[in-house]
């Protein structure tokens, strides 16, 4: 089984972005994510209402971390600390090997690129540095953009779950998507 260590949080950089642990200059930023309904649209949780509901939610999130939980990303571009969106390994199972990805970007940074090149980050620190063995994303199948993007990264189609969550009065779809690690 997997020992995870998320003590500190891995900074990591691409060509174009550095990926930081957050802190309490992004809750305006995160607010602006997290309440965009277009944006919140796929994800089956409601928007965000407040700044202190997201201090309320980075808090948790550093609970989880500091329990090994999950871990988790701001995509800020390089040369500018302002955070453009979130990225990082939710629902850790490290008795199987495997974890979650998630991830949300801010409407302008969207088409440019941004995701496909976080995600190449953290699926190589889910295998290099957590020595996981598959990374699977569960997606909106009305989520074209997301799915598209999964695949460019390598992703494959894994299931097709039919109503299997229950948001809002109403029955929701599921793609499952997973990548594994071809070195272990």
């Amino acid at each position: 089984m997997l020992t995870l260590d998320f003590s500190t949080v891995a900074e990591l950089h691409t060509n174009r972005l550095t990926l930081r642990r957050a802190d309490a200059t992004d809750i305006q930023q995160l607010y602006r994510l997290r309440a965009d309904e277009q944006i919140m649209k796929y994800i089956p949780r409601p928007p965000a209402t407040s700044l202190d509901e997201i201090a309320e939610f980075l808090r948790l999130t550093d609970e989880k971390i500091a329990a090994n939980e999950m871990i988790n990303w701001m995509i800020t571009v390089k040369g500018d600390p302002t955070m453009i969106g979130t990225i990082g390994f939710y629902h850790i199972k490290p008795e199987h090997y495997r974890a979650e990805i998630g991830y949300m970007l801010l409407p302008e940074f969207q088409g440019k690129g941004y995701i496909t090149e976080a995600i190449a980050a953290v699926v190589h620190y889910g295998f290099e540095a957590m020595g996981l063995h598959s990374i699977e994303a569960l997606v909106d199948p009305e989520n074209i953009a997301s799915c598209a993007v999964l695949e460019k990264c390598g992703f494959v189609k894994e299931a097709y779950f039919k109503e299997n969550e229950f948001y809002n009065g109403k029955f929701l779809d599921t793609v499952v998507y997973s990548k594994l690690n071809k070195g272990s």
